[in-house]
C-alpha cells in the first residue's frame, strides 16, 4: 500500500491486502475471475491503535503490519486504492496468523 500513510484505521479494525487468487487449476486450466474463489488470507498492511474497555483503557492489537493472517470468509469491506483491492476488518475476524 504506497499510500498507507493516508488511511489510517480506527479502534480494532486491520487493513489487509488479499492474496491474489488462483489464475490456473493443476491440470492447467485457466479459471475466469468469476470462477475464482476469493482468498481468506493476506498481508496486514496497517493496524488501529486498539479497541477501548469499557474502563476506558486501549486493548492493544494482537496483529502488526506485515503479518499474514488468515480471516473469515464474509468479514470485512471491501475498498480499491488506487487500483489494488484491499480489506478493512475488525480484529475479531482475524481467525489465525501464519507463522
Amino acid at each position: 500500500m504506497s499510500n498507507k500513510s493516508n488511511l489510517q484505521p480506527l479502534a480494532d479494525r486491520v487493513i489487509v491486502e488479499p492474496e491474489t487468487a488462483e489464475q490456473t487449476t493443476k491440470s492447467g486450466i485457466v479459471l475466469p475471475d468469476t470462477a475464482q474463489e476469493k482468498p481468506q488470507s493476506g498481508k496486514v498492511v496497517a493496524v488501529g491503535q486498539g479497541r477501548t474497555s469499557d474502563e476506558g483503557k486501549t486493548i492493544p492489537m494482537s496483529v502488526k503490519e506485515g503479518d499474514t493472517v488468515i480471516y473469515a470468509k464474509y468479514g470485512g469491506t471491501e475498498i480499491k486504492i488506487e487500483g489494488n483491492e484491499f480489506l478493512i476488518i475488525k480484529e475479531n475476524d482475524i481467525l489465525a496468523i501464519k507463522k
